[in-house]
């Protein structure tokens, strides 16, 4: 674990994040960290991943790729981190730059978004909202099916983009939440079972899945606590019903908090993929539910935020 000035970089870049979010200013001029590790994952994706290449042959190029990121990636970390350690405000611009990679405030917002959508705008401003937000055909749901799609993404990303980076921070400081950030760009953008990354992509999708085992199990843990317990039961009991092997923990947790049933079928390109349901509530979900899931979310954030800055007055 990083030492008591690096955890109180981690505690400051929550609360620039929380407050602020991503300077939309400062990236009219600088790329994104993400738009750069984007940028990076799809020049090797046009050149290494060719059309009529041995499955082997895609698969170990989108490995050597992946590693090869991944290598890049803790390097440009720990030599950014030293570089800054010589600057007297070196930490601020640690904190910053930490800050853009945690989407506390981000995800915060784009779910609002769906639920005011729905409210002001109605079911096709709601549809195109969380288009936004999932990978799933959007223009078949129902308000229902806009507000479920909206919960669950906000309970699975949760996972991947706020507690995920923060535990890899935690771990291994700016190199680890750096790598962890190229990783889940890389698991985004080329992870897909598709015809085109189903071998290319498959180490990127693996590794991803390895990177978020303990931080997805981590966020139902805060989200149980954040609902007082509501959520435990549906947890055991689901979330190894989801596709993913991590999503369906934090899913898990926030349908019993809420008393809803989430994931389920679902359409994509046309094609109905018949998931099973999580949790035993009603399927009805509605903006108001999107709002309560809000607000169990900022309590999960808050019970983070206070265990990192108890670890960095521990640690001294």
């Amino acid at each position: 674990m990083p030492d008591g000035e690096f955890l109180a970089i981690i505690v400051t870049a929550l609360l620039i994040d929380a407050v602020a979010g991503d300077p939309v200013s400062l990236y009219r001029a600088l790329p994104h960290p993400v738009v750069i590790f984007g940028h990076a994952i799809g020049f090797l994706d046009r050149h290494l991943n060719r059309d009529g290449l041995r499955s082997s042959v895609n698969r170990l190029s989108g490995a050597a790729a992946i590693f090869g990121l991944l290598a890049l990636s803790l390097w440009f970390g720990y030599w950014l981190h030293g570089v800054l350690a010589g600057f007297q405000y070196g930490g601020a611009v640690e904190a910053l730059i930490v800050s853009t990679l945690i989407a506390q405030n981000s995800l915060y917002r784009h779910v609002r978004r769906v639920a005011l959508a729905l409210e002001t705008d109605g079911l096709g401003a709601g549809r195109d909202a969380v288009a936004m937000l999932v990978g799933r055909q959007t223009d078949v749901l129902d308000e229902a099916g806009v507000s479920r799609a909206a919960i669950e993404s906000l309970a699975e990303n949760y996972s991947d983009g706020v507690v995920a980076p923060v535990f890899w921070a935690l771990l291994l400081g700016l190199p680890g939440i750096i790598a962890y950030k190229m990783l889940n760009t890389a698991d985004s953008m080329i992870g897909h079972r598709t015809p085109r990354h189903l071998h290319f992509g498959m180490a990127a999708a693996r590794l991803d899945d390895v990177a978020n085992y303990i931080p997805a199990r981590i966020a139902a843990l805060l989200l149980v606590l954040a609902s007082l317990g509501k959520g435990v039961g549906v947890l055991f009991r689901d979330s190894r019903h989801h596709r993913s092997p991590n999503a369906g923990y934090p899913e898990a947790a926030m349908a019993g908090a809420l008393r809803l049933k989430l994931s389920g079928p679902r359409v994509y390109d046309g094609k109905t993929e018949d998931a099973p349901w999580i949790g035993s509530g009603r399927a009805e979900a509605a903006p108001t539910d999107i709002r309560a899931a809000l607000r169990l979310y900022v309590i999960a954030c808050v019970l983070m935020f206070a265990l990192v800055a108890i670890a960095a007055l521990l640690a001294g």
